[in-house]
């Protein structure tokens, strides 16, 4: 534990009570599987052997700005899925 979590759990119970010790929601995804899915798979199908590329051009299309090892992942997770 360090003194910053738990300053920060007595500042949460001091302004909110013991409601205030309650698990905070995380951040959100960065990609969701329904929306951009088809997207990324068209980059992907057109640059196979340059990921980043494909990266690169997905980013101009979408609006959106993602790490290399967040578009692994995602890839990653598509496969799980087919594999299931």
């Amino acid at each position: 534990m360090t003194y910053v979590s738990v300053n920060s759990w007595v500042k949460r119970y001091k302004d909110f009570g013991i409601d205030g010790l309650q698990t905070l929601p995380g951040r959100k995804p960065l990609l969701n599987k329904e929306i951009d899915k088809e997207s990324i798979l068209r980059a992907v199908k057109a640059h196979r052997q340059r990921l980043q590329t494909a990266k690169v051009e997905w980013e101009e299309q979408s609006g959106k700005t993602i790490s290399i090892s967040t578009l692994k992942s995602f890839l990653k997770v598509l496969t799980d899925d087919i594999k299931e």
